[in-house]
C-alpha cells in the first residue's frame, strides 16, 4: 500500500489529526516532491513513539536544534516507507536495534512547524513537518548510545516525567499527550 493509501485510509484520532490528514492528501496530491527535504515549504518526516513493553515509559533524545527532549524520527529524504526511515533513525539517534511495531498501521499524524536554523553549517529557513508517527516497543535495557552530531542524551522517561522534561509546550500539549493517551488504550498482548 502507498503512502498515500496508508494516510487516506488512516481514521484520525481527534480533531488535529483530522485537520493535519486532509492537508497533507491535498499537499501529496499538488506536490510530487513532499518526500524530499529539497522542497522547502514542506516535506514528510517519520517518527516513533518508543516504549517498553509495559508501556509505561517512553525513549526520547535531547535535540540539539530544538534545545528540548523530544521523540526519535528524521526525513523521509526520498524514501516513501516510512517505517523503515523510522527505525532506521531510531537506530541512529539511541543505538536500539531492536524494536517491534506495535501494529503496522500509522499510529498518528501531525504537521510540525519548524523554525529556521542552521545545520552543519548552513541556514535552513523554517518549513513544515508532514509527520508520520509509528508505536514501537522497545527492551529498555538494551544498550542506549548517543548521536553526538543531533543530540546531547537519550534516556527512558516515565510518560509524567517525559510530559515534564519536553520544553516545548505545543509538543507536550498536543502531541505527547495525544499520543500517551493513545498508547494507554492500545491493549498489551503478550
Amino acid at each position: 500500500m502507498s503512502l498515500l493509501e496508508e494516510i487516506e485510509k488512516y481514521v484520525p484520532f481527534n480533531e488535529q489529526e483530522e485537520q493535519d490528514r486532509a492537508v497533507m492528501l491535498r499537499y501529496m496530491q499538488s506536490c510530487p516532491d513532499y518526500l524530499k527535504r529539497q522542497n522547502r515549504i514542506g516535506h514528510f518526516t517519520a517518527s516513533l513513539w518508543t516504549v517498553n513493553r509495559e508501556r509505561t515509559k517512553t525513549l526520547m533524545v535531547y535535540h540539539k536544534i530544538y534545545d528540548s527532549w523530544a521523540w526519535i524520527g528524521g526525513h523521509a529524504d526520498g524514501d516513501g516507507d516510512l517505517r523503515a526511515v523510522a527505525l532506521r533513525e531510531l537506530g541512529e539517534e539511541t543505538g536500539v536495534r531492536r524494536a517491534s511495531f506495535v501494529s503496522g498501521d500509522i499510529f498518528s499524524l501531525e504537521i510540525l512547524t519548524v523554525d529556521g536554523h542552521v545545520k552543519r553549517g548552513c541556514y535552513v529557513p523554517s518549513h513544515l513537518h508532514l509527520n508520520v508517527t509509528y508505536l514501537v516497543e522497545a527492551d529498555e535495557k538494551e544498550a542506549l548510545v548517543v548521536n553526538e552530531e543531533e543530540n546531547r542524551e537519550v534516556r527512558w522517561w516515565t510518560f509524567d516525567e517525559a510530559l515534564k522534561a519536553s520544553t516545548e509546550p505545543w509538543f507536550v500539549e498536543h502531541i505527547y499527550k495525544k499520543l500517551i493517551e493513545k498508547c494507554k488504550a492500545c491493549p498489551v498482548i503478550r
